[in-house]
């Protein structure tokens, strides 16, 4: 963190709404699009909306620390909405692995940018992973907020060993397609030639 500038750490706080919202907005279709399994998906279709978002991270801000800044503005979320209370650390740890993977790393090229997005993607999955690890501590966290056991078994409904690695799978597959999607948009409207070529 210590390598960004002031106006780099402003840029990454923007990016960070940016991606805030591209979150909100996958979050907000899920929900009128699959009414039981639309929390397990969330990272996925994230995933798919937000390659081009890191692309121009990566590229404005080419430096380490501003990947951890714009995965972090989840967990600050989290924190604040009261969810579950080790939520927000993926949103943190996956981001920040990102960033050395991107930053720090000996790999090269786009395999380093897939790799890095890949493991970005993952970030989001904090809410979810402790309904198949920690469902007992989930369970007792959703009855201390007051919620009723027809609403926990609800929540705990679509949570099998299969559609964990659906989750899982579709967070992946998606990220990739995501950063496939994301190079497209980035070189035809955010990269130095396309703006060369608008001037």
């Amino acid at each position: 963190m210590k390598g960004l500038k002031v106006q780099e750490l402003i840029s990454s706080g923007v990016y960070a709404t940016v991606y805030f919202f591209v979150v909100f907005i996958a979050t907000f279709l899920l929900r009128f699009t699959i009414p039981t399994f639309n929390t397990l998906f969330i990272p996925g279709l994230s995933a798919l909306f937000s390659g081009v978002v890191y692309l121009i991270v990566i590229n404005r801000v080419p430096k380490f620390g501003a990947i951890t800044i714009v995965g972090s503005v989840m967990a600050v979320f989290f924190l604040i909405f009261g969810y579950f209370p080790l939520a927000f650390l993926p949103s943190i740890v996956f981001p920040f692995i990102a960033d050395w993977v991107q930053n720090k790393s000996a790999l090269k090229g786009i395999t380093k940018t897939y790799i890095s997005y890949i493991i970005f993607s993952f970030g989001l999955t904090g809410p979810i992973l402790p309904l198949w690890f920690m469902k007992e501590a989930y369970v007792a966290s959703l009855l201390k907020r007051g919620k009723d056991m027809s609403y926990v078994n609800s929540v705990f409904e679509p949570v099998t060993t299969v559609t964990f690695f659906i989750s899982m799978g579709a967070t992946l597959v998606l990220s990739i397609l995501g950063l496939i999607i994301g190079r497209r948009i980035y070189d035809k409207h955010f990269s130095k030639e396309a703006r060369k070529g608008s001037n």
